[in-house]
C-alpha cells in the first residue's frame, strides 16, 4: 500500500456509576442507630441482581458501540463510550493532557484504535516492535514514533502481498525487518508526501535505529526508557 498525506486520529471515557438502596426503621436513639438498621440475604440478593442486570445492559451498550467503524458512530456513541469505559476515558484524557497520541504507549493506543474504531495500526507491530515503539514514546522521540506507526500502516490488509517500488524494488512490508537501512531504501517509499513531513519522520526513525544497534548507545537507551 503506497499512500499520500498522513493523518492522525484519537477518541475516548470516562466512567461513572451509581447505584442505592436503603430502608429506614422507626427511629432509636442515635447511638443504637448503625446497629438498628439490617438488610435481610433475599434484599442483598435483590440489590446484587439488580446491579448485575444494570452492568451487563451497559457493556452490551459499549459492545454495540465499538461493533460500529468510527465513521458510523454518532456523538451520542462517544459520550456513552466516554462515560462508561474506564480505560477508554482514561487513555483519551492522556492523550488530551499529555501531548496526544504520540505520549500513549503502542498498549494504550492499540485499545483507544479499537475502541474508537480507528484504524488498528498497533495491531500490525509485533511484540519487539512495540517495544521499540515504546522506546521512542519513552524519549519524547515523535517523529520516529510516527514513522514507526506509518510502517504499520502500511502493513494494514497486505495478507503476504509484495509491493512494487517506483524504483523497481520489490518486497513485503508485513515480513519486512524494521531496520535502518530498510527504512531508509524501502518503507520510505510507501508514503508520498510533498511536504517532506514522512521523510523527517522515516529519518527520525532510521536514525534512531543508527544509535541503537550500537551496543554502548543501546544500553544507554534502556537506562533512559
Amino acid at each position: 500500500m503506497i499512500t499520500q498525506g498522513i493523518g492522525n486520529t484519537v477518541i475516548a471515557y470516562v466512567s461513572a456509576g451509581r447505584s442505592s438502596l436503603g430502608r429506614q426503621a422507626s427511629t432509636p436513639p442515635p447511638a443504637d442507630i448503625a446497629g438498628s438498621i439490617h438488610i435481610s440475604d433475599a434484599a442483598r440478593a435483590a440489590l446484587a441482581g439488580e446491579m448485575s442486570a444494570g452492568d451487563a445492559a451497559v457493556q452490551r451498550r459499549i459492545d454495540e458501540i465499538k461493533a460500529k467503524p468510527g465513521v458510523d458512530r454518532t456523538q451520542e456513541d462517544g459520550d456513552y463510550l466516554y462515560a462508561h469505559d474506564k480505560r477508554f476515558a482514561e487513555i483519551r484524557d492522556k492523550s488530551r493532557d499529555y501531548g496526544g497520541p504520540e505520549s500513549l504507549t503502542a498498549d494504550e493506543l492499540d485499545y483507544l484504535q479499537k475502541a474508537g474504531g480507528f484504524v488498528n495500526t498497533m495491531a500490525e507491530l509485533s511484540a519487539d516492535e512495540k517495544v521499540l515503539y515504546d522506546e521512542l514514546v519513552a524519549q519524547g522521540n515523535t517523529e520516529a514514533a510516527a514513522g514507526l506507526n506509518l510502517i504499520a500502516m502500511s502493513r494494514i490488509g497486505m495478507g503476504g502481498q509484495q509491493i512494487t517500488l517506483p524504483n523497481g524494488r520489490v518486497f513485503d512490508p508485513t515480513t519486512t525487518e524494521i531496520t535502518a537501512d530498510n527504512v531508509r531504501n524501502l518503507f520510505r517509499y510507501l508514503h508520498v508526501d510533498e511536504t517532506g513531513r514522512t521523510g523527517r519522520m522515516f529519518e527520525a526513525l532510521a536514525s534512531y535505529l543508527d544509535r541503537r544497534d550500537d551496543p554502548a548507545t543501546a544500553a544507554r537507551n534502556r537506562a533512559e526508557a
